[in-house]
C-alpha cells in the first residue's frame, strides 16, 4: 500500500506529493535512467516536449515489464539539461492522466549534460507493488 501525504505544514502542488509511505508487504521496482531513445535505438525528438513524451513512454514500458504502472510510482527523479523550458516538458507529462490526484514524489535536477549530448531529459523511478504472500 502506498500512502501519499501533503501535510498542511508544507506547500501543496497538484503535480507531486510531498511524502510517499510504502507499507509492507511490497515489491520495490527500480527503473534506471530512461531517455528519449526508442526501441530501435534512435533518439526521438530534438525538443524537450517530444523527448519528454518518449522518455516517459520508456518509463511506462519498463514499469509494465515489471508488472507496475505509473500509479505505482513512489519516487521519480527527472534530470533536465540546463536551459530547457520544463513547462513544455510538464505539458508533455500531463497526458498521463494516471498520475491523477495521487502523483508520486518528484525531484527535478538541472544538469549540464547527459550521457549523449543530444539528450535533453532523463527520468528514473521507484515503484512499489503488492507481493502475494505464500503460506
Amino acid at each position: 500500500m502506498i500512502t501519499r501525504l501533503n501535510p498542511d505544514t508544507l506547500a501543496k502542488n497538484p503535480a507531486f506529493s510531498q511524502i510517499a509511505v510504502v507499507e509492507p508487504p511490497t515489491q520495490l521496482i527500480f527503473v534506471g535512467g530512461q531517455n528519449s531513445v526508442n526501441a530501435a535505438g534512435g533518439i526521438v525528438g530534438e525538443d524537450i516536449a517530444s523527448q519528454t513524451r518518449q522518455t516517459l513512454d520508456n518509463v511506462v514500458a519498463a514499469l509494465e515489464a515489471a508488472g507496475a504502472t505509473l500509479r505505482d510510482v513512489v519516487k521519480m527523479t527527472i534530470y533536465v539539461v540546463q536551459g530547457q523550458n520544463m513547462q513544455d516538458g510538464y505539458a508533455a507529462i500531463s497526458r498521463y492522466t494516471e498520475l491523477g490526484t495521487d502523483p508520486p514524489t518528484i525531484s527535478v535536477i538541472v544538469v549540464a549534460g547527459l550521457a549523449n549530448p543530444n539528450f535533453l531529459i532523463e527520468m528514473d523511478a521507484v515503484a512499489a507493488i503488492g507481493v502475494e504472500q505464500t503460506v
